[in-house]
């Protein structure tokens, strides 16, 4: 019994021992990560927060092991390719939304070979680079809601869409940034893009073709500047069945142009909100859902900027036609003399004529001349 007491007693103290080390242990790890972590930055391993710091740029020598880093609601107007000097090769996730963002510099995220996810939302940046992103990167979701200042800012955006700096994107928000016409061949390079944002900007029609390329399943285009949809861009949309479209908001004008929408929103279910849709003019048709107009009379009517281009039309056609009268009137007025002796002449071409038929009457009519005619030419 003494035996076996002792043998307990031992086990005990090394369980004691072994539960001591673990804790040492483990003191030491959160020791060694607080010591790699970044001033103003808190660490969990993987994820970094460095959030409403006041941080004037992007906090240096970060855990090589960062998988997501949240660098939220500071004051870093510059990002360049010193910000991330060091590569970060697990780094997935980056959210970067409510800085004062205003350049995005050459190879700003070239270290960032693995770059999933970036949300730069809610900055104003003024100089975007089409060279922003390395090469084959593996961008697939991004998030530009409210990030631009300007539509010059965006040029150099859409010029990295256009030449294919994002072919692996799936995921982009634009919502927020006053578009108003999107530039043509925007999506042509954006082959795998499935989930689009436009939502609250001030587009005015969707060029044609422009929706083609891209296998969307949601588009929003709510709360924007839309009047009508053309006939091309609901082909488009009706190509992709799974695709999920939401447009309420729109102001949308409702003439006889617009019975094309009405009929398709009717046999199909592809807009969500198509029960929120209603006209903005005419005015007798304010606030009626668009889903009760087909048995209306619709007038057609023409927008403000046509009405502009017709009446401009027809002031340019009324100058040309009295420039044409001006030049014929001064072509007969430098050719009167001729043509007065034109006139004379078939006066008295008509007149000779005349005399001929008159003569030939009296003759036919007085059977005395006429049988001094008829003895004469025996």
């Amino acid at each position: 019994m003494r035996f076996v007491s002792s043998l307990l007693c031992c086990k005990l103290e090394e369980s004691l021992e072994n539960k001591t080390l673990l804790r040492l242990w483990f003191f030491f790890a959160v020791l060694v990560s607080n010591s790699a972590c970044p001033d103003k930055c808190v660490c969990f391993t993987p994820t970094v927060k460095c959030v409403n710091q006041g941080l004037f740029m992007v906090p240096q020598s970060l855990p090589a092991n960062t998988k997501t880093l949240f660098i939220t609601g500071n004051n870093i107007s510059h990002l360049t390719a010193g910000s991330f000097p060091v590569p970060l090769e697990q780094l997935t996730d980056l959210y970067f939304t409510g800085n004062q963002v205003e350049l995005l510099g050459h190879n700003v995220f070239n270290n960032l070979p693995n770059l999933r996810l970036l949300d730069l939302s809610n900055n104003r940046i003024l100089n975007f680079s089409a060279q922003a992103f390395p090469d084959y990167n593996k961008l697939l979701d991004l998030n530009l809601s409210r990030a631009f200042y300007n539509h010059t800012s965006m040029d150099e955006f859409f010029s990295l869409l256009r030449s294919g700096g994002a072919l692996q994107l799936t995921r982009l928000d634009l919502s927020n940034n006053d578009l108003v016409v999107l530039p043509e061949g925007m999506f042509s390079h954006l082959s795998n893009l499935t989930i689009l944002n436009l939502q609250n900007n001030s587009l005015i029609f969707i060029r044609n073709g422009t929706l083609s390329v891209p296998p969307l399943r949601e588009l929003d285009l709510r709360d924007n500047a839309l009047r009508e949809l053309p006939n091309a861009t609901l082909m488009d949309l009706s190509l992709k069945p799974g695709l999920q479209v939401h447009l309420a908001g729109n102001p949308w004008l409702c003439d006889c142009n617009i019975e094309d929408l009405v009929r398709w929103l009717k046999s199909s279910e592809q807009v969500t909100d198509k029960q929120n849709m209603t006209c903005s003019d005419p005015e007798v048709l304010r606030q009626l859902p668009l889903l009760q107009i087909e048995d209306l009379e619709l007038e057609c009517t023409f927008s403000g900027e046509m009405k502009s281009v017709l009446e401009t039309s027809y002031v340019f056609l009324g100058m040309v036609l009295a420039l044409i009268g001006v030049i014929f009137l001064l072509v007969l007025y430098l050719n009167r003399k001729g043509i007065k002796r034109w006139i004379y002449n078939i006066r008295d071409a008509c007149r000779d004529h005349m005399e001929g038929y008159h003569y030939r009457y009296e003759i036919s009519s007085d059977p005395r001349l006429a049988n001094l005619s008829l003895n004469s030419d025996i």
